[in-house]
């Protein structure tokens, strides 16, 4: 592994087209433009709240770009080319906001449909769900803090309790990994309490729940050790998927005006070193914990590579999969499956204003993440010259 493996272009976008190529240099041209990607997030979500007919023009660009279509069927034909290619799908219901039951039981449904269809599609071997897309953030928040529920409130839990159980059970009697996204740290401890409980429940022999872990909290690596001992002591396996982290400046803010230390690493550096720590304590620990690398870093990704290869380990192990967003480093996933790795697109779908919040931030995190939208326009232009394009 002398050469970067990730700079091969025609690996990363054979599937696609040129006008789908030169459309995306026109997207990430845009989001290298801070002003236009906050004044384009305002408007547009302005123009839905009115009704304009704007729908059309999201859905042929940035839409198109980061999401896999408006329901699932229609994801369906980009998960048979992604998977021809040797790598996965997760299909992401990301709906996001909602604040009553009949919206939670909805969201758990959609779940449920989703983890049956993959139990017989082996393109799609996870799925994906956000703790407060099935509960109210109120209730994670006030038993992360300790606080007593009230009557009404116990009763919301147990249903929010019922709902997690049920979609784990659902999967594990389909053969299908279930990942819970990690959110922000103020309701974190209760989803990390529950998600335990359903490892130790459910995670015999193979893991089949895993639980997010955002390295840009300096607390995560304790986390983790815990995670393993405990898991060691109550002989269950730990599923982890590990991010760099979503909430960033949320967290900070929170963290001035209530006047508490913040959780988050006081760096990019601090950040990076952190999730390195976390990976390799893993990456030594494969017998009792399973890996996800969920990253748009090729320092760490080359990192992991090189540290299974040194241990003798097969690409293909079942053991560690790699993940990134649709839309975004292409160059990773393409280029990883080809050399053997089991690699999955995280592919949202669903109705075009519901998915707009998770739009907006894939903009932003492109403007603010230092490099990354560089990085796709110079692999895009690259790429658009080896075409002659």
């Amino acid at each position: 592994m002398n050469e970067n493996p990730f700079n091969n272009t025609a690996n990363a976008f054979s599937l696609k087209s040129d006008k789908e190529l030169k459309k995306a240099h026109f997207i990430f041209s845009s989001m290298s433009k801070p002003w236009l990607v906050d004044l384009g997030s305002k408007a547009t979500m302005l123009a839905l709240k009115w009704n304009l007919p704007v729908k059309g023009v999201i859905k042929d660009t940035v839409f198109q770009q980061f999401c896999g279509g408006t329901t699932d069927e229609e994801c369906m034909p980009l998960v048979e080319k992604m998977f021809e290619k040797g790598v996965s799908s997760i299909l992401d219901y990301s709906v996001e906001g909602k604040e009553n039951e009949a919206d939670f039981d909805a969201v758990v449904g959609k779940k449920l449909t989703l983890i049956h269809m993959a139990s017989e599609n082996n393109a799609l071997p996870f799925e994906v769900v956000k703790p407060t897309g099935i509960g109210r953030f109120y209730i994670w928040q006030k038993i992360t803090e300790k606080k007593p529920l009230t009557e009404v409130e116990e009763l919301e839990w147990e249903r929010i309790y019922n709902r997690v159980d049920l979609l784990c059970k659902t999967a594990v009697d389909n053969d299908i990994a279930l990942l819970f996204d990690g959110e922000e740290t103020w309701m974190q401890d209760a989803a990390d309490d529950l998600i335990r409980e359903m490892m130790l429940k459910y995670n015999h022999g193979k893991a089949y729940i895993y639980n997010t872990i955002q390295c840009y909290r300096h607390d995560r690596l304790d986390y983790i050790m815990e995670l393993y001992e405990d898991a060691k002591a109550n002989n269950y396996i730990v599923g982890a998927k590990i991010v760099r982290g979503a909430y960033m400046e949320k967290e900070r803010e929170r963290a001035i005006k209530y006047g508490y230390d913040s959780p988050i690493c006081k760096d990019k550096e601090a950040t990076d070193e952190m999730f390195n720590y976390v990976m390799h304590y893993i990456l030594d620990r494969l017998d009792v914990i399973k890996l996800c690398i969920g990253t748009h870093n090729e320092a760490s990704t080359l990192d992991a590579m090189k540290t299974l290869e040194n241990k003798g380990l097969e690409p293909n192990t079942e053991d560690v999969w790699f993940g990134q967003l649709y839309g975004m480093s292409d160059n990773l996933t393409f280029n990883l499956a080809a050399l053997g790795h089991r690699t999955f697109k995280i592919l949202p779908f669903g109705p075009i204003e519901d998915v707009m919040p998770y739009l907006i931030r894939r903009a932003q995190e492109n403007t603010s993440v230092a490099g990354q939208t560089g990085r796709e326009l110079t692999l895009i232009k690259q790429e658009m010259k080896r075409r002659g394009i």
